[in-house]
């Protein structure tokens, strides 16, 4: 490993303004969306629980499973397709009122092992690998960019499905289908909820596509794709200013985690970690330079791999990472998961 890492050349990445906000993104091919029934307090008691403004096809969806299962509509989808309804949607239903928790903390409601402070769990699936399906935000004070999937016990890949969680149904129900032999396998229920589906997204104008032009349009914004392959966006100048590259592939990168994390003993981990360290002084060099991206890309791959070994590394580097870009939230949510970091007891509303 040589050098002090470069900047990535203009030709592979598009300029960013601002603080890398995309919230014109989401409904540039879609009609405006209209407001939904939700009231303005139960908007505001979100606002103020989670610190982040929530999409109006949160609420819209809200709405349908209100009239899929009026009794409760957190469970519309659990018989037909085996999803919950969690996190927001809880405290739309109130069930925040009732907890057994006095202190619940909202960002780590839900939040599982590889979700990195950007992801927002909103319904759950199989409890088997941990699947579950959340709003991915690029800034806390932007709206998301996408929804998302991941499958906690496989790994910390996050997949795309579309720029709405109709879309995502849609696409989970389509996924299911093929998975179970069509639609014979699954009933008449399965096929009405997905007419209900289409109906209502195309009523309320939103794109049912997994991967809409706004979602491309972030695309080209996105400065790297870090191990979740999800893209970090970050706010590059006309110079290239805000962005330089690691001075290792993802699979160089990995190779080195792997060193250390199973290193026999701490000999051969502290010499393991030579290579990181290296890497850690070229982020101080990039930060004095304002590419605050290259620590943020750094720390993210770390908490992706997932090693207590790099837990304080990453709180060393992306807490930094998120006030150069003026993200603060996201540093606060990620020292909170990282100080309880689990694969179990995820629900803040039953812990005590």
């Amino acid at each position: 490993m040589t050098g002090r890492a470069k900047r990535k050349p203009k030709s592979s990445q598009e300029s960013a303004t601002g603080n890398g906000e995309l919230k014109k993104a989401r409904t540039e091919e879609s009609k405006t969306v209209p407001l939904s029934e939700v009231d303005s307090d139960q908007r505001d008691e979100l606002l103020q629980l989670y610190k982040l403004q929530m999409p109006e096809d949160l609420y819209h969806f809200w709405e349908f499973c209100k009239d899929l299962c009026p009794s409760s509509p957190c469970d519309a989808l659990k018989e037909m397709l085996g999803l919950q309804l969690v996190g927001p949607f809880e405290i739309l239903a109130g069930a925040h009122k009732n907890s057994k928790n006095p202190q619940p903390n909202f960002h780590l409601h839900w939040r599982f092992f590889y979700d990195p402070p950007e992801f927002q769990t909103i319904l759950l699936g199989s409890e088997d690998t941990k699947h579950h399906i959340g709003y991915f935000r690029d800034t806390p004070d932007s709206l998301p960019s996408f929804v998302g999937e991941n499958e906690a016990k496989k790994g910390y890949t996050i997949t795309q499905m579309g720029d709405n969680v109709f879309a995502a149904v849609l696409l989970y129900l389509l996924k299911r289908r093929k998975e179970r032999g069509g639609k014979k396998a699954e009933g008449e229920s399965v096929e009405s909820l997905e007419t209900r589906l289409r109906d209502r997204a195309e009523t309320l104008g939103l794109s049912l596509e997994q991967k809409t032009k706004g979602m491309k349009q972030r695309d080209k914004k996105v400065v790297t794709k870090t191990f979740h392959g999800a893209g970090i966006v970050v706010p590059v100048d006309k110079n290239d200013v805000g962005y330089r590259e690691l001075p290792e592939t993802d699979a160089g990168l990995k190779k080195i985690c792997k060193a250390i994390a199973e290193a026999r003993n701490d000999e051969e981990r502290v010499k393991a970690f030579g290579p990181l360290q290296e890497m850690i002084t070229f982020v101080q060099f990039a930060n004095d330079e304002c590419d605050y991206g290259m620590g943020y890309e750094l720390g993210i791959d770390l908490f992706c791999y997932g090693s207590h070994y790099f837990h304080k590394v990453v709180k060393q580097l992306l807490p930094m990472a998120y006030s150069l870009l003026k993200r603060n939230l996201f540093g606060e949510i990620l020292e909170a998961h990282l100080s309880s970091r689990s694969h179990d007891d995820l629900d803040q509303l039953s812990a005590q």
